[in-house]
């Protein structure tokens, strides 16, 4: 007897894995402590290093990855005059969905004087995986940012390509209540034919976004001045600088954005980068 497409629909949503993070930190005495953490679902989060100016936080998902109708939500709030630094355990993989994408929602919020190190590792898409990202970051005036996205559609050691799949990616970036920075990308259908376009990625299957706020015309200048393996762009304007890079594979584009990431000065990477 087939099962009703109700009870399908409830079996579906009843293996959905759901996550949710909720951070706070504030400075203290010269180190920087946690004000708040609260775990829901198969995210949690982990904290390597308990003494210093700068807080290390480190996400974990349990799930192993994720897939449609999977959704994750990451809240992270720095008070005045803290640094944080946030990273992953591992690359975040998204699996091939039979229906609805895989939702994740980051909203990081900065105070006057904190700095925040937003550095996970990269984010996988599989062949027919479907990802609906949102990043709303909110800084106040004489915040500091240093964040470092990156996707890889496939793993090319393994032969991998997204030959079918979707990516909607959605950033805003306010300073001081101002809009600074709002950009949207859709990449649905045809991946690897589209990526193979010259305006588009020229065959590259790994990119990624490095955004530094404030930003100057001495980041620019770091940037250009290196020779990489695969394509650049760099700029700055209205106290930011972004880079953005291009790559054919996976391993290229990290060994790019750990050179980048030195030019700019951001500071140690994560430990799990390393190792």
């Amino acid at each position: 007897m087939p099962i009703a497409a109700t009870h399908t629909d409830e079996l579906f949503a009843g293996n959905r894995a759901e996550g949710r993070i909720a951070l706070a930190v504030a400075a203290a005495g010269g180190t920087t402590r946690r004000r708040q953490v609260a775990e829901h679902g198969s995210l949690r989060v982990r904290f390597p290093n308990v003494a210093g100016p700068e807080l290390e936080a480190v996400l974990v998902n349990t799930a192993g990855g994720m897939t449609g109708g999977d959704r994750f939500d990451i809240d992270v709030a720095v008070g005045p005059d803290a640094k944080l630094m946030v990273g992953t355990t591992a690359a975040e993989k998204i699996y091939r969905s039979l229906g609805p994408a895989a939702n994740v929602a980051v909203r990081l919020a900065v105070s006057a004087g904190a700095t925040l190190r937003w550095l996970p590792q990269e984010t996988i898409l599989f062949d027919r995986a479907r990802l609906d990202r949102r990043i709303d970051i909110a800084l106040e005036e004489g915040a500091t940012l240093a964040l470092a996205e990156s996707i890889m559609f496939g793993r090319s050691a393994m032969g991998e390509s997204v030959e079918d799949g979707e990516l909607i990616d959605r950033w805003r970036i306010r300073v001081g209540g101002r809009l600074v920075l709002a950009e949207s990308v859709r990449l649905t259908g045809a991946i690897a034919r589209k990526l193979a376009e010259p305006a588009v990625a020229a065959r590259g299957r790994a990119v990624a976004t490095v955004l530094i706020i404030p930003g100057e015309v001495r980041h620019v200048e770091a940037v250009r001045a290196l020779d990489v393996s695969g394509e650049l762009g760099v700029s700055a304007w209205n106290g930011i600088a972004v880079v953005r890079l291009v790559a054919p594979d996976d391993v290229t584009l990290r060994r790019d954005l750990a050179a980048v990431l030195t030019a700019l000065d951001t500071g140690p990477r994560p430990k799990l980068w390393v190792n």
